[in-house]
């Protein structure tokens, strides 16, 4: 490790006691404390190390909303940039050597901890971390209750560009790629009775409605349904539920945490969100995401699906 990535683990550590001392002074607010994990970071501990050289704030929303006001010094990726090109269609994991030259063009230099947030409740902040984690690179945190919990704390958002010097940016050799499923592995996961989650809408699920990139309308066979937005406080504070209340909610999957489990949703956005829930918050041992998801699964007509309506787009 280098002296940066050490000095940015002792701010973090120095939060973390903060926190707690505060918890431990303030009891009615320890008892309403959300969930928390090693990749989560509140607000008050990113005030702590906003002006460190060891991380880097990046806002992951379409560039015409970060224009408008972001968290001074963040910079810009939105889903297409960690797109792949090379496919017949939308919204593939990009490619190792994509990723190095999108973040050596932004000036994200190896080792540095990215603080990544969004404001749909982690969503799309969390492909970027299923992305990353598949590729090795570990050093990521997702801003709690994103841009929304930031200004209600009084953090200051700024429309200035953020001036960029660019980098040599590279992700680790022999990428691990724990938490990716091909359609072949779900396949296989069909033939041998394997969990497969569905994180859409119901009617994305019954086929009632698909979206424009999909070819049709439905879901892959013996699919059970958990919509992903169930495990966070959608409506109010953006943050995710309490572990009692997340617990709950994926009970009904009736499925032991050592089960192999493949989630999916339309492009594999909504399921990276609920890969994060289950294996960093709830301790699951065995999931992926499927990439492709519907937008692929619906691409090729010999794959089996379901559909239990007609189907309009959206």
């Amino acid at each position: 490790m280098n002296w940066k990535t050490n000095l940015l683990i002792m701010l973090l550590v120095f939060s973390a006691c903060k926190q707690e001392k505060k918890a431990k002074n303030n009891p009615s607010k320890n008892d309403t404390k959300k969930i928390t994990s090693t990749y989560l970071i509140e607000v008050d501990e990113l005030q702590d190390i906003i002006a460190s050289d060891a991380i880097k704030i990046v806002d992951f929303r379409k560039p015409a909303v970060y224009a408008k006001e972001h968290i001074p010094g963040a910079l810009n990726i939105w889903r297409t940039d960690i797109e792949s090109p090379s496919y017949p269609y939308k919204g593939m994991m990009a490619s190792k050597q994509q990723l190095e030259n999108l973040f050596s063009s932004l000036g994200i230099k190896s080792g540095q901890t990215l603080i990544v947030y969004d404001d749909i409740g982690l969503c799309d902040a969390a492909r970027l971390w299923w992305v990353l984690q598949n590729y090795g690179y570990t050093n990521v945190r997702l801003l709690h209750g994103g841009i929304a919990a930031w200004k209600t704390a009084k953090g200051t958002v700024t429309n200035t560009e953020t001036p960029i010097k660019t980098s040599h940016f590279k992700l680790p050799k022999n990428p691990p790629f724990n938490y990716y499923a091909s359609k072949e592995e779900v396949l296989k996961a069909i033939e041998k009775k394997r969990l497969l989650i569905d994180t859409r809408t119901l009617d994305e699920f019954t086929g009632k409605m698909h979206k424009k990139d999909a070819f049709k309308g439905g879901r892959i066979p013996t699919s059970k349904r958990v919509d992903w937005a169930e495990a966070i406080a959608y409506a109010t504070t953006k943050k995710m539920k309490s572990k009692k209340d997340l617990e709950q909610i994926y009970s009904r999957l009736t499925s032991s945490k050592n089960d192999s489990i493949i989630v999916y949703c339309h492009s594999g956005v909504r399921s990276a969100h609920t890969t994060f829930v289950l294996t960093q918050l709830l301790g699951y041992k065995h999931v992926k995401n499927y990439d492709g998801s519907w937008v692929e699964w619906s691409h090729f007509k010999e794959l089996p699906f379901k559909q239990d309506s007609l189907t309009t787009k959206f």
